[in-house]
């Protein structure tokens, strides 16, 4: 016979103490995968439609800037005789008559510009230089920022101070003037130097986007610079950081190995939104004639070649016009992906 207990008895119920079977264990267990960083932040970034979108854009601009120029039958500065300003898919007289005698020709896309040279190639090299000088640029402003900013905000007090005014100072410095005035202060030395072997891809470049690269190695980096100031002087408060101490050791390895690490989702992110911008200043500064040497395109200085004509060939503004467009785009909307997806305070 059942006997009901007392609800107010203090005395323990021996049935409630009964070892669980395996089938009970085994309903409440309840298994989770075990996610790392970098494997949570790439799926959230791949159920990111609009960034997974981007990230497509991105890497068939890519396969059409550096892979398709080396298979395609023209060359950006192969000027053909009787071809000068040719319209979309037109063809010069002497392609006519190869085409009616049953030769192959293969079409201009977007015509052809002032001095016979197939327009589409240019275009896909512009974009090339274009993508490259933002890539080199932005990688140039990771390094030279990350490790000036991890060493102001890791010793703090004096040394941060003054590293911070420095920072503050070469906010002020105009970069366009610094452009010019370099190009012209390095245009002989950079000549010289073009003539020792090895060094011949100056000569492609030329003094302007020397100039550039050197502008952004100098003055572009103090955003990165204090992003990473701020990250590092919230994780040099944890207990890691004090138990490497305690353990000996130096200060160059914290930096590397426990504050930089940490944030390097942060860096990620900023250098990917920094690559936009480095790709429009240098397509605003080849518009205004400060960027590679001709002929050598960019999109820049082939938008500005093409005002003269705009009203007579439309398309070859809009070409170089709508490919910045869709670059910056397309890396801006990827930045927002990766933010959203490794940026701890997003999660939800």
């Amino acid at each position: 016979m059942d006997v009901k207990k007392n609800p107010l008895s203090l005395q323990l119920n021996v049935d409630d103490f009964v070892p669980a079977t395996a089938d009970e264990k085994e309903s409440l267990v309840v298994m989770r995968e075990s996610v790392g960083f970098w494997k949570d932040g790439f799926r959230r970034f791949r159920k990111n439609k609009i960034a997974m979108a981007a990230f497509t854009v991105v890497m068939i601009i890519m396969v059409l800037a550096f892979i398709v120029p080396a298979f395609y039958p023209y060359a950006y500065e192969e000027q053909m005789k009787g071809s000068e300003r040719l319209g979309i898919m037109e063809y010069s007289a002497k392609e006519l008559q190869m085409m009616e005698a049953g030769e192959s020709v293969f079409p201009h896309f977007l015509g052809t510009d002032q001095n016979g040279r197939d327009y589409t190639i240019r275009v896909l090299v512009g974009a090339r230089v274009s993508m490259t000088v933002g890539i080199v640029a932005s990688l140039l402003i990771l390094i030279i920022g990350s490790v000036y900013g991890a060493v102001a905000g890791y010793f703090g007090g004096k040394t941060d101070m003054v590293m911070m005014r420095i920072v503050d100072v070469l906010y002020t410095i105009p970069d366009v003037l610094i452009i010019i005035l370099l190009a012209q202060v390095l245009k002989f030395p950079l000549q010289n130097l073009a003539a020792v072997p090895g060094f011949g891809w100056i000569t492609a470049l030329g003094p302007n986007m020397v100039s550039m690269f050197l502008v952004f190695a100098l003055l572009y980096w103090v955003g990165m610079a204090r992003i990473v100031r701020g990250q590092i002087m919230v994780l040099k408060q944890n207990e890691y950081v004090t138990a490497a101490k305690a353990l000996g050791a130096t200060n160059g390895r914290i930096i590397k190995k426990h504050l930089i690490t940490n944030c390097i989702g942060t860096l990620i992110v900023t250098t990917t939104l920094q690559i936009p911008s480095s790709i429009f200043t240098e397509s605003f500064l080849s518009f205004l004639g400060l960027g590679v040497q001709a002929p050598m395109p960019s999109l820049g200085s082939l938008a500005s070649n093409a005002l003269n004509g705009l009203q007579t060939y439309p398309e070859k503004l809009f070409a170089p016009a709508f490919m910045i467009f869709i670059i910056i785009l397309s890396f801006n909307l990827l930045g927002d992906g990766l933010r959203d997806a490794f940026d701890p305070k997003m999660k939800k």
